[in-house]
């Protein structure tokens, strides 16, 4: 035990301890050579030539959330995890965040055998119509925050104090209570919402801009925003909250080992998400 070898249990440590480590006990380089009694190069290498492991056993049926996240301009991994198991199902490396990536994803997944009962997503722009057969669930809290980039958390005027208090209940009411309390607000508020003036240049323009456009939001994503309760019986999640918590942990874990190149910190995803 004190000839200065790297042997645990009577077996030489290996690139794949060496890598759990550094990846889940978040020690560094320097630390791990030190323990192990050997060069920081050396850990390096074994991190590099471990084998990431992989999930091959997926699900039968899934809820699939999706979502891409971003590592600098031009890294960004694209994640589908299943709601039910907690399961990545699949994951890519992406440059740039598209409609088509996310469909590839999702053909990807239905040619392993696997049936895909809904997705949730944030809601791209033509997301949507690309998957005209099955569920799609919009993100509540991402239509929560897309209201709040137009009122802030204390709109001033009445309006918008309604509107803003309305879009809060969304993960708190029912699809019927929430529709008709949406068409109440327009209601009384219709005139307010259609108030026009001149402006400097001459043109006739919207005064309450940012309102209208709040309100266009809610009334545009109104058809995906209560589908786990059309299809109860999926049990689909009404937000995309637990992948991004595991996007949370994952930049904790990276956070402790910044300055990686690329192709390592491509080797510490592939472990942290085992697909």
């Amino acid at each position: 035990m004190a000839c200065g070898r790297s042997f645990i249990g009577g077996f030489r440590v290996t690139g794949k301890i060496i890598l759990e480590e550094y990846l889940t006990g978040k020690q560094t380089y320097a630390q791990l050579a030190s323990k192990y009694n050997c060069s920081i190069k050396t850990i390096q290498r074994k991190i590099d030539k471990a084998t990431t492991h992989q999930n091959k056993t997926f699900p039968s049926k899934v809820n699939v959330l999706m979502d891409t996240t971003y590592f600098g301009r031009k890294f960004g991994v694209m994640v589908f995890k299943d709601s039910i198991t907690g399961v990545i199902l699949l994951k890519k490396y992406v440059k740039q965040e598209t409609n088509l990536l996310y469909l590839e994803g999702i053909e990807e997944i239905t040619r392993r055998g696997i049936t895909v009962q809904s997705i949730i997503c944030d809601g791209r722009r033509g997301l949507f119509s690309l998957f005209a057969n099955i569920p799609m669930q919009y993100c509540q809290f991402h239509q929560v925050k897309t209201i709040r980039t137009y009122f802030t958390k204390k709109p001033k005027l009445q309006a918008s104090k309604e509107l803003w208090e309305l879009t809060l209940l969304l993960s708190k009411t029912d699809k019927e209570r929430f529709i008709g309390s949406l068409e109440a607000w327009y209601s009384r508020w219709e005139t307010f919402l259609n108030e026009r003036r001149i402006d400097e240049e001459g043109k006739n323009r919207y005064v309450h801009k940012r309102l209208r456009s709040a309100y266009r939001s809610l009334k545009t994503n109104l058809p995906w925003l209560f589908t786990w309760y059309d299809f109860i019986e999926l049990d689909i999640p009404n937000t995309t909250n637990a992948i991004d918590g595991h996007f949370s942990g994952l930049k904790n874990k990276l956070r402790n080992h910044n300055g990686l190149s690329q192709k390592r910190k491509m080797k510490l995803i592939d472990e942290f998400f085992k697909a």
